[in-house]
C-alpha cells in the first residue's frame, strides 16, 4: 500500500471517467450511483443480496427517469449523459474485488459499524493506493472508520442526503485523520456530480443526525403516547415551521432501522441516555414495519413505494 506521495502522483484533479465504485445496492447505493453515472462515471455497485443486485437495474432506470422529469433534464444536459448511457454506465456485481480500480468508493452498506469495519477492510487490502474511502455514514465517527484501514488520511464521510439525485448538498465530514488532498478530491468528485460539499468536522452524528435523529424519535415518542395522530404530527411541522415533510414521513422515507441503528451508534458513541429509541420506534423496526421500502411504518404505502433494502455483508 503506499503513502501519500503515490497519491499526489496521480495528480489533484479528479480525472474524468475515473471508476466510482458503490457498495450497497439498495435505496440509497443505487441513488448515489445514479449521480455518478449521470456525470459521466463508469460505476460499479457490489452488494451480497441477489435480490438488491436483480432488482437494481430497474431500480437505477426508474430512478433516472424520475429525476430527469423532475428538473427538467437540465443537469443530464449539463452533465452530457443521456439516460440510456448513464444505464450502461453502471455495473453490478457481487464482489468487492470487481471494484479494484476505482478512484473513489463509496460505502453506503447499513448503519453497523461491524459491517463497515468488515467492508473497509477489505476494500483496504483490494484498492490501490490512491483510492478515497468515503462513507455514507450517518453516525459513525469518521476518525473511527478510518481507523479500520491503513489509510486513514484517505477516509471521508459524505452523507448524502434521500433521494441522492435530487438533493444538491451533502454533509461532509473531515476527521482529523482525513488529509487535504482527500478532501479536495472529494469536493471535485461532487461537483462534477452536481453537488456541493457542507464541510463539517468529525463527531458522532455530525450535524445533521445529532438533530434530526433526536427529532425523529420524540416525533415517534408523541405519536405513541397519544398526543396527536402522524398527519398531524407533522402537519404542524409542515404547516407552523415550513417543512417540506413531516417528521413522521421523513422517517419512513429514510427507513425506521435507519433510524433506530443511527440512535443505538448516537448513544454508544456519546453515552448519553436521550439517544435510546423510543418504545413505539423499537416496535416498529421489530415488526419489520420500517417505511417506505417495507410497505408500512407510520404510515401504509402502495407497492410502488417499495424498494429494495440491499445486503448486510457487503451491502
Amino acid at each position: 500500500m503506499g503513502d501519500q506521495t503515490d497519491v499526489q502522483q496521480t495528480g489533484r484533479a479528479v480525472p474524468a471517467g475515473s471508476l466510482v465504485g458503490i457498495v450497497g445496492a439498495g435505496t440509497m447505493g443505487t441513488g448515489v450511483a445514479q449521480c455518478f453515472a449521470e456525470a459521466g462515471h463508469p460505476v460499479v455497485v457490489v452488494d451480497n443480496d441477489p435480490g438488491a443486485l436483480a432488482s437494481g437495474p430497474a431500480r437505477l432506470h426508474a430512478g433516472i427517469r424520475t429525476a430527469t422529469l423532475l428538473r427538467g433534464g437540465s443537469r443530464q444536459a449539463r452533465a452530457g449523459t443521456p439516460a440510456s448511457r448513464a444505464e450502461s454506465l453502471v455495473t453490478w456485481s457481487a464482489e468487492l474485488a470487481d471494484m479494484a480500480a476505482a478512484l473513489l468508493v463509496v460505502e453506503c452498506a447499513r448503519e453497523d459499524e461491524e459491517t463497515k469495519e468488515r467492508i473497509l477492510r477489505e476494500l483496504d487490502r483490494i484498492c490501490g493506493p490512491e483510492a478515497i474511502f468515503a462513507s455514507n455514514t450517518s453516525c459513525i465517527p469518521v476518525s473511527r472508520l478510518g481507523s479500520f484501514t491503513g489509510r486513514p488520511d484517505r477516509v471521508i464521510g459524505t452523507h448524502f442526503m434521500n433521494p441522492a439525485p435530487l438533493k444538491d448538498a451533502v454533509e461532509v465530514i473531515r476527521a482529523p485523520e482525513t488529509s487535504d488532498l482527500t478532501l479536495e478530491r472529494t469536493e471535485g468528485f461532487l461537483t462534477r456530480v452536481g453537488k456541493h460539499a457542507l464541510v463539517v468536522r468529525d463527531a458522532p452524528g455530525f450535524v445533521t443526525n445529532r438533530v434530526l435523529m433526536l427529532t425523529l424519535n420524540e416525533a415517534a415518542a408523541v405519536l405513541g403516547e397519544g398526543t396527536a395522530d402522524a398527519e398531524t404530527v407533522d402537519r404542524v411541522f409542515q404547516d407552523c415551521f415550513g417543512h417540506p415533510m413531516g417528521p413522521l414521513r421523513t422517517a419512513d422515507l429514510i427507513g425506521l432501522d435507519t433510524i433506530a441503528d443511527s440512535l443505538e451508534v448516537l448513544r454508544r458513541h456519546t453515552g448519553e441516555d436521550r439517544f435510546r429509541p423510543c418504545p413505539l420506534l423499537a416496535r416498529l423496526v421489530a415488526e419489520g414495519k420500517v417505511g417506505r421500502k417495507s410497505g408500512s411504518g407510520f404510515y401504509q404505502y402502495a407497492p410502488q413505494h417499495l424498494a429494495a433494502r440491499g445486503g448486510t455483508g457487503h451491502g
